[in-house]
């Protein structure tokens, strides 16, 4: 599934899914960071292009890695929300995922980042933990780049990105080890692709 299919939006209208524009704009996030070096190289492909992004941070690597976590939020990118320990929402119980959530905000407020923004890792969550969580804007997406995959391509996954991807896109790249092979040959392509095509990159 690289493009999000119709019924899910349907399934959870509460849930931020695209966003609705008629500007050339595109909504960059990378789920799972920060980290060592594959953070580092996204934010200075961003930079190149002036471009904005949301970053969902996992709070145990932000507390691992306070100095790229301040790199991200100094170079003016969003942030949100992505759990302290990526839990899926589907294997675990409500009140230890809302505790997850809780100490991943305390673990941002650390560094004076205040927010609203979370998505669920995996994209799994209850209906429980959505009504739970009324207080977030939960962001999904509707293009996913599967650059964590190592058995598809790296040309397959800037393929089917540049296919799928459209004005008010918000489009899933991961800051991770797994990732980093298929990150490192796509991103540069999208940003250079869609700039000449009169995009801009924002932030949610």
């Amino acid at each position: 599934m690289f493009k999000t299919p119709f019924i899910l939006p349907l399934i959870y209208p509460s849930l931020t899914w695209k966003i609705n524009t008629n500007e050339k704009v595109i909504y960059l996030t990378f789920d799972d960071g920060p980290i060592p070096e594959v953070t580092e190289f996204i934010l200075k492909q961003l930079a190149v292009y002036n471009a904005k992004a949301t970053f969902f941070c996992i709070g145990e690597n932000v507390r691992k890695h306070p100095d790229i976590f301040e790199k991200v939020v100094k170079s003016g990118h969003s942030i949100g929300n992505h759990t302290f320990n990526h839990l899926n929402g589907w294997k675990t119980d409500n009140e230890v995922y809302l505790q997850n959530v809780w100490l991943c905000k305390i673990e941002l407020e650390k560094h004076g980042v205040f927010t609203n923004l979370f998505r669920p890792p995996y994209g799994r969550i209850k209906f429980g933990q959505i009504i739970r969580m009324s207080h977030y804007k939960l962001i999904m997406w509707d293009v996913l780049t599967k650059d964590y995959n190592k058995a598809i391509a790296k040309e397959k996954v800037l393929n089917k990105t540049l296919k799928h991807t459209e004005a008010g896109s918000i489009v899933v790249m991961h800051d991770s080890l797994k990732a980093s092979f298929s990150l490192r040959h796509a991103l540069p392509k999208v940003l250079e692709e869609f700039s000449n095509r009169g995009y801009r990159f924002d932030k949610l």
